[in-house]
């Protein structure tokens, strides 16, 4: 689902560092205070990344509850912008690209081999 994103019409990511440790509430609630967006608009992405640069949480309203998603890279990291008052709307493109751990204003394909095996 993070990967594609199919059915969702809007990608914001929180720039800065968030503490990933907050749950839905948490981040809904930072959604609407810190950045005066609305958190239950609906098929709306709001994307946020820890001080590792290797996992992402998502969150999404459906319209009958909120979707938590999240992401950790094998081996990478996301390119995150830090400005810690913005919140930026990504294209699709992008989000394609940040999804694959490249910087999506400036994307760089490398080949990454797992370390290990599961």
């Amino acid at each position: 689902m993070l990967a594609e994103a199919f059915g969702v019409k809007k990608i914001v990511i929180a720039c800065g560092r968030t503490d990933l440790r907050k749950s839905i509430d948490g981040l809904a609630q930072l959604v609407s205070t810190g950045y005066d967006l609305d958190p239950f608009e609906k098929d709306v992405l709001f994307l946020f990344c820890g001080g590792r640069n290797d996992r992402i949480k998502g969150l999404l309203w459906e319209g009958t509850g909120f979707l938590l998603l999240y992401k950790r890279l094998e081996a990478g990291s996301f390119s995150w912008p830090r400005t810690p008052e913005e919140a930026v709307e990504l294209t699709r493109e992008q989000y394609r690209f940040l999804m694959n751990g490249l910087n999506p204003v400036n994307p760089k394909i490398r080949e990454i081999q797992p370390s290990k095996v599961l």
